[in-house]
């Protein structure tokens, strides 16, 4: 058993294609012994956002603070408020993006799979993970 704050963990920028003032910070990790989730906190700046995407495995998130939209649904046409203390389940190769639209920080956690297979042997592991 471990325990971690934000505080201590660097903090990566989200240099994917299509992201726009995110961060990243691995909480919990393949690093850690962790045999099947990562978690991973999100920051995103105000009128940023993560790139639209999708993949084939599911994802849980818990908004910590902030709010903002989700997009999601097979085009990712479907659009949801969000805000802190709500959750959103994200089915696998549904297509999906966060979006801070207020002028505070969105920060969200979220859990992905340790590993997974894209289909197509170029991903291995979860970013992030």
């Amino acid at each position: 058993m471990f325990v971690r704050n934000p505080e201590n963990v660097k903090s990566q920028v989200m240099d994917m294609p299509g992201a726009k003032g995110v961060t990243m910070q691995l909480m919990i990790g393949r690093e850690d012994e962790a045999p099947n989730f990562a978690m991973r906190l999100f920051t995103v700046e105000p009128g940023g956002h993560t790139p639209k995407h999708s993949h084939n495995y599911e994802h849980e998130v818990m908004i910590v603070s902030g709010e903002g939209q989700v997009f999601g649904g097979l085009d990712g046409s479907t659009i949801r408020p969000v805000k802190a203390g709500d959750v959103v389940f994200m089915p696998p190769n549904e297509t999906h993006q966060f979006r801070n639209t207020s002028n505070d920080l969105l920060k969200f956690i979220c859990l992905v799979p340790v590993t997974f297979d894209c289909g197509t042997g170029a991903c291995e592991i979860t970013p992030g993970s």
